[in-house]
């Protein structure tokens, strides 16, 4: 009777572990989402200011009628201005999914319980991030420099 008795308390302190185990990555899952979530609403609420960097010089200008032309048809290297834009959206893109991968390879390091196969795989997940994100500023810096450097060719 002994014997079953010590078996039935350890098994009911390994459910109750598993059970605290499980609440405990509830809890930090779900306050993991509720900070994303607040942070991502606090992001996208935030007003945007009209660019007027360039209204004061606009006005004088177009007082005197000699730049009056030059003014209206200002194009402002509308080419050139899109492609950094779009560069720039994707680089902010891959930049988040980035710290997603960090992220997601760090609680599979943290959560692993001595699993060494996890382990592995969390390892490898966090260098091969890394590797991909220097290569994507590799590739950033090498357009970087053939742009300016075609660019300034053409002047």
């Amino acid at each position: 009777m002994g014997i079953a008795a010590l078996i039935i308390s350890c098994l009911r302190v390994r459910a109750v572990n598993k059970l605290f185990f499980m609440l405990k990555k509830i809890i930090f899952s779900s306050l993991f989402l509720f900070l994303a979530a607040a942070l991502s609403v606090s992001i996208f609420s935030m007003p945007v200011q009209a660019d007027t960097t360039l209204d004061g010089l606009n006005q004088t200008a177009n007082v005197v009628p000699a730049f009056q032309p030059q003014v209206g048809n200002w194009t402002g290297d509308f080419l050139q201005t899109k492609t950094g834009q779009i560069i720039g959206t994707v680089l902010s893109f891959i930049g988040v999914l980035f710290l997603i991968m960090m992220i997601y390879a760090g609680i599979m390091w943290m959560t692993a319980q001595g699993n060494d196969q996890q382990v592995t795989k969390a390892k490898d997940l966090l260098i091969n991030s890394i590797i991909g994100m220097i290569i994507i500023f590799a590739a950033y810096a090498i357009t970087t420099f053939i742009g300016n450097f075609v660019s300034n060719f053409a002047k």
